[in-house]
């Protein structure tokens, strides 16, 4: 059975690697629903936040052939009760939307949204959110008129700390003890 599984590998940052992590995606006919990539907590090691629909067997595979790639440090995969999540949505909707009503403006309360930019043609609005709750705001705004709409990727951190922690301070130390070394 399919199912919703957030993908984290740690890498080393160098050129090409987004587009190596993607190639093992696309040679499995998978569709990437979401994919993040930023620095890690550690320096020089960067993480990417990838979010996929697969069942689970699938998913292992995806896992062990991301670790085979050079750069790569190490995958894990996790469920959605595994990891807190949000994604951030921005919304571009006419200024004058505002003028004659309270709609947007209780839309906006309603939602936890909030206003980033206020221009004569347009305002900007923020969500953050899951991605069904940034979606049912883009819905509710359409009704009143939407110029631009845009959704960020998935940004996740774990749950279950012991098991990525001490992963971490493995890399870590090989990454310290790889740097001394260079420097010598």
């Amino acid at each position: 059975m399919k199912k919703e599984f957030t993908i984290t590998v740690f890498t080393e940052n160098e050129t090409g690697l987004v587009s190596r992590v993607v190639s093992v995606f696309t040679r499995r006919h998978i569709n990437i629903d979401s994919l993040t990539t930023s620095e890690s907590s550690i320096k020089g090691i960067h993480r990417f936040t990838i979010v996929v629909h697969v069942e689970e067997n699938m998913v292992r595979k995806l896992v062990a052939q991301l670790e085979k790639q050079i750069d790569v440090l190490k995958a894990f995969y996790y469920e959605n009760d595994e990891i807190v999540f949000q994604e951030i949505a921005l919304y571009k909707v006419p200024t004058h939307v505002f003028s004659n009503s309270n709609r947007v403006e209780e839309l906006i309360r309603s939602h936890n949204a909030r206003i980033l930019a206020i221009e004569p043609e347009y305002t900007v609005i923020e969500k953050t959110g899951h991605k069904e709750e940034t979606e049912q705001l883009l819905h509710e705004l359409e009704e009143i008129g939407i110029y631009e709409f845009v959704r960020s990727g998935r940004v996740a951190i774990v749950r279950p700390m012991e098991r990525l922690n001490k992963h971490l301070q493995e890399v870590e130390k090989a990454w310290e003890e790889t740097e001394g070394h260079q420097i010598h």
